[in-house]
């Protein structure tokens, strides 16, 4: 070993033991390096953040009482295509000058960023033996250079906005009395978030029903059995249906608020707008990453029309079966229940969506990070992999590979190839969704087995699990 060996495995070593002392602020140190090369990457890029730009421009057509959806702006002629409630979130942006704007929508999506992180590590349960606020600071520091994440900042879109309030409904503890609003809110904003209503409204459904059913059969045992008082019926109502409730009590909320503060703009969006869906862009573009635009990629058309509206129907049907059916799992069936429900609805909403530009993908953070929380508890080459190649493909900004213009069309006339790099995030989707289903239609299947007190939904409580099973002495079945 030469000289120069030594000291490299030296300082090595010495890193080594800085980050086991010292792991927040070794985390510190590098989210704060990344978001600082980051910011000089979007400045060096001269990025426009030309959607941040429109939403001012909502914001003055709100405040000088102008039709909202004939507004045309920036040098693009983009209109606008949310609900009027988002406008109205959007006027405090007009008192800020251009710059202004573009550094305060950089530094507040980058606190989003670090936002989403946390949320999503608490979705899918911290890693053992890593203080979080490491791990959250680790994970947003690596999660800002992904493809749907750099697209959203360079745009100044507000796509972490929307997700941030949608993970931390999810991420609430049962009963929470706040827990359905930032769906709400979010769906009042950007409509696809409504999803997750319908999601959570037919778990508590069919959490519901199976109750009475359970009641009624145990009290039909009692009376066998010859007791004449059976237990209490048990409740229909459930944690499922109240956020559900307090989802659509919010999202209602603000289509009256808008309703009553622009009340021509709001009979114009949902009578007329709603239904263009053509309206933010063309269903061909590359950016257009869900179903309906790999179709028309691959048909050479516009409109895909029965193609496009079966495909969204078998997928919607599958991807919303698949989450309710994981979200009434419980985590001794399916490690992260809740989490591959609330993913593969997501997923699901960008697949069916009629648009999901790839800057909508920024749900990739916690999916990746689930995919890696399964291969590391699974330790298996094939899901090792899988984990990998996702992230990669999330990072690899390949669907901007192929030739893409917006006034020449040219995705309409797309070789075998370039449609494979155009439709990589769908094909992730349906990937992500055909995984989730397998394991949820497993799981289901599984036998019951009750949970110990000490057993726990997070790392240390499912660690425990494992240990537990692989205890002979004991088998455990449904009683």
């Amino acid at each position: 070993m030469t000289a120069t060996q030594t000291i490299t495995d030296s300082r090595i070593h010495r890193a080594r033991a800085l980050v086991l002392r010292r792991p927040v602020l070794c985390a510190a140190v590098f989210c704060l390096l990344s978001f600082t090369g980051f910011w000089i990457a979007q400045r060096a890029a001269q990025v426009t953040m030309v959607d941040l730009l429109v939403y001012r421009a909502e914001g003055w057509t709100v405040r000088n009482a102008m039709d909202l959806y004939d507004m045309r702006a920036t040098e693009h002629n983009l209109p606008n295509t949310y609900p009027p409630f988002a406008a109205l979130l959007f006027t405090p942006l007009t008192v800020m000058s251009t710059g202004v704007l573009r550094t305060f929508g950089t530094a507040v999506n980058l606190v989003l960023m670090v936002a989403v992180a946390h949320l999503s590590l608490r979705l899918t349960g911290l890693p053992a033996r890593v203080p979080r606020p490491a791990a959250v600071l680790a994970l947003a520091a690596v999660g800002v250079w992904c493809e749907p994440v750099w697209t959203t900042l360079r745009y100044g879109q507000i796509n972490l906005l929307v997700t941030a309030l949608v993970l931390w409904d999810l991420t609430r503890r049962a009963g929470h009395r706040w827990a359905g609003v930032g769906t709400g809110v979010a769906t009042g904003i950007k409509l696809t978030p409504g999803l997750f209503v319908v999601f959570l409204g037919l778990a508590g459904l069919f959490l519901g029903l199976r109750r009475l059913r359970a009641g009624r059969t145990a009290r039909t045992a009692r009376r066998r059995a010859g007791h004449d008082s059976g237990p209490p019926p048990r409740r229909f109502l459930n944690d499922h249906l109240r956020r559900a409730a307090v989802a659509t009590a919010a999202f209602v909320l603000t289509v009256a608020f808008s309703a009553l503060a622009l009340p021509h703009d709001s009979r114009r969006f949902w009578t007329e707008v709603v239904f263009a869906t053509d309206r933010p862009g063309d269903v061909e573009g590359a950016g257009n990453q869900n179903l309906k635009g790999a179709l028309a990629r691959v048909l050479h058309t516009p409109d895909p029309g029965m193609w496009w509206l079966t495909a969204a129907a078998l997928v919607g049907l599958v991807g919303l079966a698949t989450a309710v059916a994981a979200q009434l799992t419980d985590d001794s069936r399916l490690p992260n229940a809740r989490a591959w429900a609330a993913l593969t609805c997501a997923v699901t909403a960008l697949m069916v969506s009629p648009v999901s530009w790839s800057h909508h993908w920024v749900w990739a953070v916690p999916m990746v990070l689930l995919l890696a929380v399964e291969a590391v508890r699974r330790r298996t080459a094939a899901w090792t992999a899988c984990t990998v190649v996702t992230g990669l493909l999330f990072c690899s900004f390949m669907v901007w590979y192929a030739p893409h213009s917006r006034p020449a069309r040219v995705e309409l006339h797309q070789n075998p190839a370039q449609m494979l790099l155009t439709a990589v995030y769908p094909l992730i989707g349906v990937a992500f969704l055909g995984v989730a289903a397998y394991l949820t239609m497993r799981a289901v299947r599984r036998p019951w087995r009750p949970t110990r007190p000490w057993e726990g939904s997070g790392t240390l409580g499912r660690q425990r699990t494992d240990a537990a099973r692989r205890r002979p002495e004991r088998t455990y079945a449904r009683g």
